[in-house]
């Protein structure tokens, strides 16, 4: 860009500021309301207040002028840009379901940019950032697998694939930790059937996850409970294979001893089935 350009530029942008002049916030206000005509600024103008409000973390703000980039001037290349940095100062604001709603409305209307692929990663970082703690209710931590997903599948050569992959990985690994949480409570309650049901999830559907050796020693801990020792020794065969190092091992293990029992696949359950699978390798 030449001097000249730069110049221009520049003072097109302090002009704008300085015409809105104020609080932001009170701006913003005024703009919304009708008192500042907007139409008299230009598309590169409004983006650049939509910037300023960004860098001063005033998201919601600056969401609002990018939104008025789209309105104004809906079919400019200002406007594609404009949508994608309203997602994203939405998400800067933790106001996750109007990002996630910008970020769909991009992806819809250009679902070939090179940007779409960061469009369905703030709409996946929508719901994932909103996953907290374990007890509480998994609805946004499967959506966030969904669209975490999509950025993989549908965008994989793109620069957000590794980051939503290792994101998959921890939000699967937090869905295997409720259903950790809700077994220990039942063990603790000695309502074992209903916690082998828990970690029996986790063994089959969450088996990639760093909570499947103690979903098995709690399986031996919970069969050795109800007297069904070939299943406990069966849990016990697959923590001692796949897990001999970890510290559920050395606690099955002690547990099972100290009752005569080995570590061998002795039951004909479902443990019998992943024994096969995990141990020896046999799917059918």
């Amino acid at each position: 860009m030449t001097g000249s350009g730069s110049r221009a530029k520049l003072i097109g942008a302090v002009a704008l500021i300085a015409l809105l002049g104020g609080c932001a916030t009170s701006t913003a206000e005024k703009a919304r309301r009708g008192d500042i005509a907007m139409e008299q600024f230009t598309a590169q103008q409004v983006f650049e207040r939509g910037e300023y409000e960004l860098a001063r973390n005033r998201g919601e703000d600056a969401a609002f002028y990018f939104g008025e980039v789209e309105r104004l001037y809906p079919y400019s290349e200002w406007a594609q840009r404009a949508l994608i940095m309203q997602a994203f100062s939405f998400h800067q604001d933790e106001m996750y379901p109007e990002s996630r709603s910008a970020a769909q409305r991009y992806i819809d209307f250009y679902p070939a940019d090179d940007d779409a692929a960061y469009a369905q990663y703030l709409l996946a970082l929508s719901y994932y950032d909103q996953i907290d703690e374990v007890g509480r209710d998994q609805g946004l931590t499967f959506q966030a697998l969904q669209a975490l997903r999509g950025v993989i599948e549908n965008y994989p050569d793109s620069e957000y694939a590794n980051a939503a992959m290792l994101k998959f990985d921890l939000a699967f690994d937090h869905l295997a930790g409720k259903e950790m949480e809700v077994g220990r409570y039942y063990l603790r309650r000695e309502h074992y059937s209903a916690a082998i049901s828990r970690f029996r999830v986790v063994v089959e559907d969450f088996q990639t996850t760093t909570h499947t050796p103690e979903a098995l020693h709690r399986l031996v801990e919970a069969y050795l409970a109800l007297g069904l020792t070939a299943e406990a020794q069966t849990a016990g065969a697959i923590l001692g294979y796949n897990y001999q190092s970890s510290e559920w091992y050395e606690d099955s293990y002690k547990l099972l001893n100290g009752r005569g029992l080995e570590l061998e696949a002795a039951s004909d359950g479902w443990l019998r089935r992943v024994y096969r699978q995990t141990v020896q390798g046999k799917w059918l």
